[in-house]
């Protein structure tokens, strides 16, 4: 019989997915593919559903791996009604250009639909089954058994797969405002449009929470731009409506900063410089490997090494000094200086040698979470992973003009909590209050925006699964209550499952990023989503008879 592959969940992972299955040659296989939503191909995260027009993407055409097309190839392309509707201006595609998170998922949708039509015209069979809510799944001794209905209808249907992938994306509370006042999450950003204009407290200060203040500020004002200068003008009757970001270290995001494609090899820090690290054992892995990157940097940037002292510094030392200078200073000084700094090495193609090198050192340095023990995981989360976070998020130039126009129109600050406060969201009044030493300050409308969190196998969405002890958290033997997403191994199945090898994978995000720590974005989308379809498409492969079988690898 022909062996079934099913998808649950069509966001750009299992766009990924899938263009790596089919780029391995005939596929003997029936697909079928399941989405909530009523389109394939974007996700959540570039969903007209879920975002705001205003909210921009933080992912260039040139650092996304095209499927058909590059962003900026598609953009072109596109008439000029088309762009008009993305609100994108014909003279202003680039592949180094940020387009709203809305616009990159009309390309994503566009790619997938390009994918599933070549598939198609070539004898592949893809049933898309959107507007469809997989509610459960189940390991039968014959497949993976998925029960899904058509909301708004509870009529559940049963059907069994050989091969089954669970990429199911970001996971957001059912429910958003889950007390008056108290948000917990931004999402759908649509909601946000009727709040009233008062004061606001927002809990971060990375992309979501600017998004969120976006959203919040278009509600209640407007953004022009005279003279290449981006201001904020109110409307009428919103005198009380003022915004607070606030965060442990009060810091704005950097602006994107200018670096060079595909990235230069590095010469210490190297991943096979950290597998032999790995192979020796726990322990000392992290301060292990923190040599080899302090190292790295010396060489590739001695200025910077010299002011922050890392020649003789801990981690803990140095993460404390990379932030310090910052940390000084009034965010919006320092942001209108990094911008500007930002902006003329972009005109100039300048690279700062420091902030790529860190760059290029954050996915090697990855691999090496699931090996720590319970303190040096603790010490990795508390100094190592926020660099890294701070260098590979940056954001959209207009993001912090964004954030410069409000604070400019007194209707911005950002707040620097340290780690003596509280927050009480559970007020009479609503909102929440904010006690900082001896200040408290109250806010009628209180919203959660600091991303994703990793979630914990209590609160996957698949009961079943969890019942057969298919799905089950990672846990350190050294450390029982301490959680690092559920167990997979390297080509993401669940590790010791009482079901076949190869059954059963899961590209869920939330329930990864204990092991993967910085896997949200489009590129671990791509590389992800490229292990699993290689891996299905190997062992469809040495499923057929010799005669039919093709050059799939594992």
């Amino acid at each position: 019989m022909t062996p079934s592959v099913a998808f649950v969940g069509a966001g750009p992972t299992t766009l990924y997915a899938l263009h790596a299955l089919l780029s391995r040659g005939r596929i003997g296989a029936r697909i079928t593919i399941f989405e909530a939503r009523d389109t394939a191909g974007s996700g959540s995260p570039y969903s007209p559903d879920w975002n705001d027009r205003a909210m921009l993407s933080n992912i260039a055409s040139i650092e996304i791996p095209p499927v058909a097309d590059t962003l900026a190839s598609w953009l072109s392309a596109r008439s000029d009604d088309e762009l008009a509707a993305l609100d994108i201006d014909r003279a202003d595609i680039d592949e180094r250009a940020f387009v709203s998170r809305i616009a990159l998922g009309r390309y994503f949708e566009d790619q997938f639909a390009s994918l599933v039509r070549q598939a198609r015209a070539a004898g592949v069979t893809i049933d898309i089954k959107t507007g469809c809510r997989v509610v459960d799944a189940a390991n039968r001794p014959d497949g993976i058994e998925l029960t899904y209905a058509f909301p708004p209808s509870r009529r559940t249907t049963a059907a069994r797969f050989d091969h089954v992938v669970l990429a199911t994306g970001h996971q957001w509370p059912s429910r958003q405002q889950v007390r008056p006042g108290y948000f917990l999450s931004p999402w759908p950003a649509s909601s946000l449009a009727a709040l009233p204009a008062t004061e606001i407290g927002i809990r971060g200060s990375s992309l979501t929470a600017i998004d969120t203040a976006v959203a919040l500020a278009q509600s209640h004002g407007a953004f022009v731009r005279r003279d290449d200068r981006l201001s904020y003008e109110p409307a009428a009757q919103t005198e009380g409506f003022r915004i607070t970001m606030m965060s442990r270290k009060g810091l704005l995001p950097e602006a994107d900063f200018y670096f060079p494609l595909p990235h230069a090899p590095l010469a210490l820090c190297t991943p096979e410089a950290i597998a032999a690290l790995v192979d020796r054992g726990p322990a000392g892995l992290l301060d292990a490997v923190f040599d080899l990157f302090r190292r790295e940097l010396i060489a590739l940037d001695p200025a910077y090494a010299a002011e922050t002292g890392l020649a003789d510094a801990s981690l803990e030392t140095f993460a404390e000094a990379y932030f310090a200078r910052r940390a000084a200073a009034d965010p919006f000084v320092w942001a209108a200086a990094n911008l500007e700094e930002a902006k003329a090495n972009h005109a100039a193609e300048i690279t700062v040698a420091w902030r790529d090198a860190i760059l290029r050192m954050h996915e090697v340095v990855a691999v090496i979470v699931p090996h720590l023990d319970a303190e040096q995981f603790d010490r990795f989360g508390r100094a190592f992973k926020p660099v890294f976070v701070d260098i590979y998020a940056g954001v959209p130039h207009e993001s912090i003009e964004r954030m410069l126009a409000l604070h400019a129109a007194g209707k911005l600050e950002v707040l620097a909590l340290g780690d003596d406060h509280a927050i009480d969201t559970h007020r009479p009044e609503g909102g929440a209050t904010v006690t900082l030493g001896r200040s408290t300050r109250h806010f009628p409308i209180f919203i959660e925006a600091t991303g994703q969190r990793a979630l914990s196998a209590i609160q996957f969405p698949f009961l079943s699964l969890l019942e057969q002890g298919i799905v089950r958290d990672q846990v350190a033997n050294d450390a029982p209550d301490v959680v690092r997403g559920i167990a997979v191994d390297a080509l993401f199945r669940p590790v010791d499952a009482p079901l076949p090898m190869d059954r059963l994978f899961c590209l869920s995000l939330p329930f990864l990023m204990g092991r993967h720590p910085f896997a949200q974005g489009i590129t671990s989308s791509h590389e992800m989503g490229g292990i699993v379809g290689r891996r299905l498409a190997f062992v469809l492969d040495t499923a057929k008879p010799v005669s039919d079988r093709g050059t799939a690898a594992a």
